[in-house]
């Protein structure tokens, strides 16, 4: 038996560690550094070589289905009868949904036989626009994951004002974190690398494309790297051969999170133009290790990056402007200029971006709930 001084916490999570996203890393970082309380999780299986249940951390993972896609259907329909039956035996204080996606439609039916303190957390990082087309089909079900939760936690303003227009009761923001200690800041910049990096899932909300589009406005001892894969990993190598920039162009594939940190200082500039965004884990990891960041003011990325000052905003949707910013931090008379913005968002990164200090965020809410 566990100690009954630890409060006892059942998440909900459409997926889970070993795959690997912004919401499941927060979850990890999260329940790692609350040691007064116990979790157990379940989420959807997804790949057959997958355990059915595991320990992870401090987290005791249980995985519903198959191994394939459809297993996110199983948890939304029966994650919730799992749950309640899992609760018999551990007799859980709270439920925790992490986003208003399978596991929130889970967490609606568990709360509706179980009158628990329900967190919903959002960490959405896809046009919202989109997100709530594809809910239609679920009508009210999909709805009353914001309104059925007693606390909705977000990342950014971006996602408080989307939980807001969807009448969730009360919302607080608390961002996703970098772990300093391990995210190390580079002392020397390396701007004469002339060194483009991305690091991303290679879909289009990450707007990869608008950089290779940049390439042929920029001088060719500009070189882009890319670190990532996704579904539009043959159209970006296609969109390289067609513009006759595939000898400036590296695709590096998947990289282990553990070796990220040492991949990016190796680079002179970060740049992702998103299309969307939650709030951006990647931008705030380049800024850990002193990279200048460039970006587009696009959802939650507002939170974090001012002109000049954390930061070199770019326009959206355009090649042009990508070109013309990264020029200017480039060019060798705005180093000074550069080396100090670097040096701000570091700092402001260990400041409002620390996991330590988000996690005693996250202690505070949950005794606030309890």
């Amino acid at each position: 038996m566990l100690p009954k001084n630890k409060k006892r916490i059942l998440i909900l999570s459409t997926a889970y560690l070993p795959l690997v996203g912004g919401a499941e890393i927060a979850v990890k970082e999260i329940t790692e550094r609350l040691d007064d309380f116990e979790f157990e999780l379940i989420t959807a299986r997804l790949k057959s070589n997958l355990p059915k249940i595991e320990t992870i951390g401090k987290v005791r993972v249980h995985r519903l289905g198959f191994g394939c896609w459809f297993d996110k259907i199983i948890l939304a329909v029966w994650g919730a009868q799992y749950a309640l039956s899992l609760h018999q035996k551990e007799n859980f204080d709270a439920l925790w949904s992490v986003m208003a996606s399978f596991s929130g439609l889970a967490a609606v039916k568990f709360k509706r036989r179980l009158d628990l303190p329900f967190l919903l957390t959002l960490q959405e990082g896809d046009n919202l626009s989109q997100v709530e087309n594809k809910a239609k089909i679920l009508g009210s079900w999909w709805k009353s994951i914001f309104t059925t939760a007693d606390q909705v936690q977000v990342i950014s303003s971006y996602l408080k004002d989307w939980a807001i227009r969807h009448q969730a009761k009360k919302v607080e923001i608390i961002p996703n974190g970098v772990a300093t200690d391990i995210w190390h800041f580079r002392q020397d910049n390396n701007f004469q690398s002339k060194t483009l990096v991305t690091t991303s899932r290679l879909v289009a909300k990450n707007g990869v494309d608008l950089i290779i589009k940049s390439l042929p406005l920029l001088p060719e001892e500009i070189s882009l790297h890319i670190a990532g894969v996704g579904r539009e990993e043959v159209y970006l190598k296609q969109l390289t051969h067609n513009l006759g920039v595939e000898k400036r162009v590296v695709f590096y594939g998947f990289i282990e999170p553990e070796k990220l940190p040492a991949f990016l200082a190796r680079f002179a500039v970060f740049i992702r133009p998103a299309r969307s965004e939650g709030l951006g884990n990647s931008f705030l990891e380049a800024m850990a290790v002193g990279l200048p960041v460039v970006a587009p003011l696009v959802g939650g990325i507002k939170d974090f990056l001012v002109n000049r000052q954390t930061g070199f905003v770019i326009e959206p949707e355009s090649p042009e402007s990508v070109a013309k910013v990264v020029k200017y931090v480039l060019d060798e008379n705005n180093q000074a200029e550069v080396s100090q913005v670097v040096t701000n968002a570091r700092g402001m990164v260990e400041d409002k971006f620390n996991w330590d200090n988000i996690a005693t965020r996250f202690r505070a809410l949950f005794n606030q709930m309890l």
